[in-house]
């Protein structure tokens, strides 16, 4: 069964099934068209690595940020908003992601690490991003493949980024920490079209209520965050992540009463992975005994895979398609997004008048 046969009865109008099911060839393709990026800083004159991007660019950010710390010698960080760190200076590496290069929050932010003497390396197709780059002689790396539907192009984006920390020595292995993704991922894809596929039955699960997830560690934290935006833009409806196990002071203290209120409307999903520390696991079961009852349910996803990215990036594919499942079975077509658009023209209208 094809991914067009699984999604043909479907909404679909941006292709999202298709292009989420792409992941593995993302990967693969990303790092095939790159060998070695010029115009870096030397590895030596480096003292931290700032990553700027916003929604998707911003969350491929969060996905090289997760899959790089535990290897980087340096402190790697994500920034999503306007102004820059004022720490940002000649001895920073600034990766800015920017699908459409028209990103306002981070070209804002290009501009000031550049003036700041930061090095900049722009992963863009082109825009105001790129031009600003190539005016102050900053690296630009194309983005491979499409990317109209930036959502569903996490792989192209992330890839540049996490071979640039490699070419520096800040990712060591990187290429092949994406090489078994793009392995690992393409088994879960042929699962995911299959009469037996986890995100539907995940899907069948959560029904009519709202997904709380929770995810231990850069890998669960940064899935778990990708849940919650996928079911706010792919299904137009509320969701709730949290962090293991920051959670268990203040959250799980949330769930002591109203559970004749809660049991209705949440159902929280746990995405556990090998890299979770021992005591986050055992966090995780204390966590399901206090809140079941309380809960819709309470689901568990274990991530496949060997290595952060692959670990990472299963839990990212499993959790999409769960967004699109529950946008099919409301009839909804997970695509449009308007009321980004109408907030954009909004902003732009409040600068001409």
């Amino acid at each position: 069964m094809t991914s067009n046969e699984t999604s043909r009865n479907h909404p679909d109008s941006l292709g999202l099934w298709d292009k989420t099911l792409s992941l593995p060839q993302q990967l693969t393709e990303a790092a095939e068209a790159i060998d070695t990026i010029q115009g870096l800083p030397q590895a030596n004159d480096i003292e931290q690595v700032l990553i700027l991007g916003m929604g998707d660019s911003g969350f491929a950010g969060d996905v090289v940020a997760a899959g790089a710390r535990p290897f980087s010698p340096l402190p790697i960080m994500v920034h999503n908003s306007y102004l820059q760190p004022s720490w940002v200076g000649a001895s920073t590496l600034v990766i800015a992601i920017s699908a459409s290069g028209a990103t306002e929050e981070t070209n804002e932010s290009i501009q000031l690490a550049i003036q700041a003497g930061a090095s900049v390396l722009a992963i863009t197709n082109g825009g105001e991003m790129a031009e600003i780059a190539r005016r102050n002689h900053a690296s630009v790396v194309p983005i491979s493949g499409q990317v109209a539907v930036p959502r569903a192009a996490v792989g192209s984006l992330a890839v540049p980024a996490m071979l640039a920390l490699e070419q520096l020595g800040l990712f060591p292995g990187a290429r092949s920490w994406i090489e078994e993704a793009a392995e690992v991922l393409t088994a879960r894809a042929a699962q995911l079209i299959s009469d037996k596929s986890e995100a539907k039955k995940i899907a069948r699960k959560i029904g009519r209520t709202m997904p709380i997830i929770y995810g231990g560690g850069a890998i669960g934290s940064t899935a778990a965050k990708r849940w919650k935006n996928s079911v706010n833009l792919n299904v137009k409806a509320p969701a709730f992540s949290a962090a293991m196990p920051e959670l268990c002071y203040n959250e799980l203290l949330g769930w002591g009463q109203n559970g004749d209120v809660t049991r209705q409307v949440f159902t929280q999903v746990q995405l556990r992975h090998d890299e979770d520390h021992p005591q986050v696991q055992r966090r995780f079961d204390y966590v399901e005994e206090k809140t079941l009852e309380v809960m819709n349910d309470v689901l568990t996803v274990q991530a496949t895979g060997e290595g952060p990215i692959a670990q990472l990036l299963d839990l990212v594919m499993l959790g999409d398609m769960v967004s699109l499942e529950m946008a099919a079975s409301e009839g909804l077509d997970p695509g449009p997004v308007p009321i980004t658009h109408d907030l954009r023209d909004w902003l732009r209208a409040g600068e001409l008048s």
